[in-house]
This record gives C-alpha cells, sequence and structure tokens, in this order.
C-alpha cells in the first residue's frame, strides 16, 4: 500500500474536524491571542518609560504642550501645571471603574486655561452608593486657579458604550475628548489632566500605576509556544494511528498464513522407513551351560563364565552326579 493509501483514513469526519480545530487554534494563536499580550507588554513598558522620566522631572507650564492638535503620545504622564478656570455645572462621571480594588465614579470637569481652549480635568474618584448609583459629587472652585497634575491621553472609545444621563448626572464610560465633547457641546483639547493630590476641587487621588511590566511577555511567550505545539501533536496522533494500523495489518497477515510442517532431515526419513528387521541372534548359552559328564581330574572346580546360568533354573529333570561332583557339592553346599 502506497503512501497515499495509508493516510487515507484522514479524510474522515472525526480526522478533519480534529485538523481543523487543530489549525484554527494554531492560526488564532499567532495572529489574535499573541500579538495582544505581546502589544500590552510593549505598551506597558512604554508606559513605564515615560513614567520613570516624570517621576523626577520638573512640572512644566502646559501651554507649551497644547500647540498644535494637543500633547503627542510621548508626552503622557509628564507633570505640567495649568491656569485657568473650571466650567462651572459641567461636571460628569465617569462609569465601572476600580480604584484600589473597589469600585468608584471618576469625576471629570471641563477648564478653560489661560489661551482660550478647553481641557477636561480628572478631579478624582468618588465611591458609589450603594454599590452602583452615582453619589452628589461636590462642585469644583470658582475663579482662577493653577492646578498640578500629569498629561494623558484619550482613551478610545467602544461601539455600542456611549455617553447617557443617569440618576441625574451625564455618565461615559471613556475618558475621550472627541466622544465628550459632542455629548457636552464643546471642542476640547485631545487628552486630559489628571490632578496630583491636593489641588484646588480635587477629590480622590487617582494612584500612579505600579512601575512593573506584568505577566503580558510571558503570556505571549507561552501563546506563541501553543500555536507551535498544537500542530506537532496532531503529526503525534496521526503517527501513532498508523503504527497501529500497521500493527493490525500484520497481525492478519500472520494469522492467515498457512501453517508447514516441519521437514524431516535425509537421515531420520530413510532410518525410520526402510530399518530393516534383524532377529537376534541365537544365544550360546545352551552351549555354555552344558556341562560334561565327567569332572576334569582332581578336585578342581570351574564355575560358570556367565551369572545369568546360576540365576536361571533348568527346567529339565536333574542327572544323577558322578563321584567328583557329589564330593565338590558335599564341600560347597551346592546341589544342581
Amino acid at each position: 500500500m502506497g503512501a497515499v493509501g495509508r493516510l487515507k483514513f484522514l479524510l474522515r469526519p472525526g480526522w478533519l474536524a480534529l485538523a481543523a480545530v487543530v489549525a484554527g487554534f494554531a492560526f488564532m494563536c499567532f495572529t489574535v491571542l499573541a500579538p495582544w499580550q505581546l502589544g500590552k507588554n510593549t505598551r506597558t513598558s512604554e508606559r513605564n518609560s515615560l513614567l520613570e522620566q516624570s517621576i523626577n522631572a520638573d512640572a512644566v507650564p502646559i501651554d507649551s504642550l497644547l500647540s498644535g492638535t494637543g500633547p503627542a503620545p510621548g508626552d503622557e504622564w509628564r507633570k505640567v501645571l495649568a491656569t485657568g478656570t473650571y466650567v462651572p455645572d459641567s461636571d460628569l462621571l465617569v462609569r465601572l471603574r476600580s480604584v484600589e480594588d473597589a469600585p468608584a465614579y471618576e469625576v471629570l470637569t471641563p477648564m478653560v486655561v489661560t489661551d482660550g481652549q478647553t481641557m477636561l480635568v480628572n478631579r478624582g474618584y468618588v465611591r458609589p452608593i450603594e454599590g452602583n448609583q452615582a453619589p452628589p459629587v461636590p462642585a469644583a472652585p470658582t475663579g482662577l486657579v493653577t492646578l498640578q497634575g500629569r498629561i494623558r491621553m484619550s482613551e478610545g472609545t467602544v461601539e455600542g458604550k456611549a455617553p447617557l444621563n443617569e440618576g441625574g448626572a451625564r455618565q461615559v464610560y471613556y475618558i475621550d475628548s472627541g466622544q465628550i465633547g459632542q455629548f457636552i457641546g464643546t471642542d476640547l483639547v485631545n487628552g486630559y489632566l489628571q490632578l496630583d493630590a491636593d489641588q484646588p476641587g480635587g477629590l480622590g487621588t487617582i494612584p500612579l500605576p505600579q512601575l512593573d511590566a506584568g505577566p503580558y511577555l510571558s503570556y505571549g511567550l507561552q501563546w506563541l509556544a501553543f500555536g507551535i505545539m498544537a500542530p506537532l501533536g496532531l503529526a503525534y496522533f496521526i503517527r501513532a494511528e498508523l503504527q497501529e494500523r500497521r500493527k493490525a495489518r500484520a497481525a492478519v497477515v500472520a494469522a492467515e498464513a498457512p501453517v508447514e510442517a516441519p521437514a524431516e532431515t535425509p537421515a531420520e526419513a530413510p532410518a525410520a522407513a526402510e530399518a530393516p528387521v534383524t532377529e537376534p541372534a541365537p544365544s550360546a548359552q545352551p552351549a555354555a551351560a552344558a556341562e560334561p559328564d565327567e569332572a576334569p581330574a582332581g578336585d578342581e572346580f570351574q564355575l560358570p563364565a556367565r551369572r545369568g546360568l546360576l540365576k536361571k533354573k533348568s527346567k529339565t529333570p536333574d542327572a544323577p552326579l558322578s563321584q567328583s561332583q557329589a564330593r565338590l557339592a558335599h564341600r560347597y553346599g551346592e546341589r544342581r
């Protein structure tokens, strides 16, 4: 059977489904899952680098960063000073936030800086009432204030997460200058200002992120390894199936083969078939057993040469003893 014939079992539905699952999983590992984790690792590393640079840096006037379209991505986390006035009655709540492992609302208030541009200010966080209800928010101070904080970039949006009015407060899911500007009808500078502690109008201070790269790099490498291991696992199962089929075919061939009788050697066959039957030679015992009628001269007596003659009793009647034999029988106590 050729190689193509041995692999025809792979066309069965079960094997085709397994191959499709393995191919899809490997594709997702290389194109979605691994890039997702590796991308998070890259972004976290860049954020940590910017934070390290800004921790000991002096604050700069925000006007130097607002030229053109606003702060650039490389300006994120820079410490700045902003002078301007809060827009009254313009607070917004950012939903579904977690601060220090507890649910929270973040409070955004637009601020008009001295050059006339309007920028969002993240004043901090407040805790919800009864787990999910928005609490009353303290009003921002009026008049000219100077704030110190850090530049942050817009977070972007997700389809289906539009701003809404709920519980008497305007609420959003993401801090995105473009979406919020359309919602409140104001042109906003790209990005926003996150206040440091103890600033005018500040609420609960949002802590800075930890300078830790996290496990994203190891997760990304694991997904790459899984994408490689999945096809290798499929190849292992195919090889195991081929080995089992080869063993099964060998067992069937061995069971169908005829059983041959053991061959006889040339020396054994003629010897068993043609060996002549020979009759035993006449025994010489009667001649040896015959004794002379007369004993030799003198008193000498010769015992028979074959022990079998001593044990075997003659069936013929005893012959009369001669004088010499009688003397010997009397001497030795033997009698024929």
